[in-house]
């Protein structure tokens, strides 16, 4: 909700301002339906490489802080929000806490995930798995209502 385009632009100069992060690769910007909860509008999805000395945890608490300096307000699950940040895979590694998951559980069945995964990283290969971004993206079919935002 609000300038989807500036938060995004904002959430990625603030990766990239953090010292112990810097920003990679970057994909294009997506204009998908609402998952989830569908009556709301479209969204905005992008993926993003960032290197970081930070550990996984301390990275989850710099994005939630991120969002919440960007106004994020948790009302309800898949709801409204100005941005969701979250991590897909990080390097090869499983984590399983309490209040991080990865792989994320469910981006292998979200195109919104996959599509802009694939143009920075399709030859990654799940560490589950075991396939590629490229092959499960194919698996989910052709995706019309996707499309480049411009």
């Amino acid at each position: 909700m609000g300038d989807r385009l500036a938060y995004l632009q904002a959430a990625l100069d603030k990766l990239d301002s953090h010292p112990a992060c810097q920003l990679g690769l970057v994909s294009s910007i997506y204009e998908t339906p609402a998952w989830g909860k569908t009556d709301q509008a479209d969204f905005l999805n992008l993926a993003c490489q960032v290197h970081t000395d930070l550990s996984a945890q301390e990275f989850l608490a710099y994005c939630q802080a991120i969002e919440q300096d960007l106004d994020r307000v948790r009302i309800e699950k898949w709801g409204q929000r100005t941005i969701d940040l979250d991590i897909i895979f990080w390097d090869e590694e499983r984590i399983e806490a309490e209040e991080l998951i990865v792989p994320h559980l469910y981006a292998h069945e979200r195109a919104f995930v996959l599509r802009p995964l694939s143009e920075i990283a399709a030859a990654y290969c799940h560490p589950i798995l075991k396939r590629t971004v490229a092959d499960l993206l194919a698996e989910l079919g052709e995706q019309k209502d996707i499309k480049i935002f411009k």
